[in-house]
């Protein structure tokens, strides 16, 4: 049976930005994807409301998780607004429960903003607690077992909140599908000026290639890739589980 993926992010295009290149990979492999960001993109814009916001971007994720055939769950708070607390924690829990994950990715623990390392924590957690019958989620699910091997992708930047190089474990070569890449970020159009006005992010497919080239730069061996690190497995998988450097071998790369 093909394994089931589960990307979890904070934001719309965080995805992106940072694990759709191993995603369409896995996906060429006939692994089942699923997506989802726990944030809406309500503050992404100097021009609209948050509610217009909000329900731009959620039709440019759709869109963007659309193309590699993805399973799109919604986000389910307001940017800023992903804290590590029981009443979120219980909704991603039930959100980890239905999709039951064989592999996991999520954001780096260390990252520019908190989003981005509370969207990490909830998910570890949710995926932590998956099998916890006395752990209550929302909506009620029951639990499930099976391993989950979780993976961290790079920080937004490649460097973590005090702007230090963080160096993956591992490397995905995805210099065959940048352009497939490209076209995800792509989707997410009403982002161009803000990204621009608010992050100096100059025209953020450029920048995107340049975060992934900055990586192929640093294995050595690849034009464009995407860094991951795993998480330690004590409470979710066998102590050698590694399924993603399985499926994508050919495309692995090592120090």
């Amino acid at each position: 049976m093909a394994a089931r993926v589960f990307a979890i992010a904070a934001h719309p295009d965080d995805i992106e930005f940072g694990m759709s290149g191993t995603l369409i990979l896995l996906s060429g492999k006939g692994c089942e994807i699923h997506y989802m960001n726990i944030a809406n993109g309500s503050c992404g814009s100097t021009e609209h409301d948050a509610q217009t916001t909000a329900e731009i971007r959620l039709a440019e994720a759709t869109n963007a998780a659309g193309r590699i055939g993805a399973v799109f769950h919604r986000p389910l708070v307001a940017d800023l607004e992903i804290f590590h607390e029981k009443g979120l924690l219980a909704r991603v829990a039930s959100v980890m429960r239905t999709v039951a994950p064989d592999i996991l990715l999520v954001p780096s623990p260390r990252d520019y903003m908190e989003d981005h390392a509370n969207a990490c924590r909830l998910a570890v957690t949710a995926a932590f607690g998956r099998g916890m019958r006395n752990f209550p989620v929302d909506p009620p699910r029951p639990p499930v077992e099976g391993d989950v091997v979780v993976y961290h992708a790079q920080p937004h930047g490649n460097r973590d909140s005090l702007n230090r190089l963080i160096r993956p474990d591992f490397f995905i070569d995805i210099s065959s599908v940048i352009d497939e890449k490209a076209d995800m970020l792509a989707e997410h159009k009403s982002q161009a000026d803000w990204l621009d006005h608010t992050q100096g992010m100059n025209a953020y497919l450029d920048t995107m290639r340049g975060l992934a080239g900055e990586m192929g730069s640093l294995s050595v061996r690849c034009e464009f890739a995407e860094g991951w690190r795993r998480h330690n497995p004590l409470g979710l998988c066998a102590l050698d589980a590694d399924p993603l450097v399985n499926l994508l071998g050919d495309h692995v790369v090592t120090y």
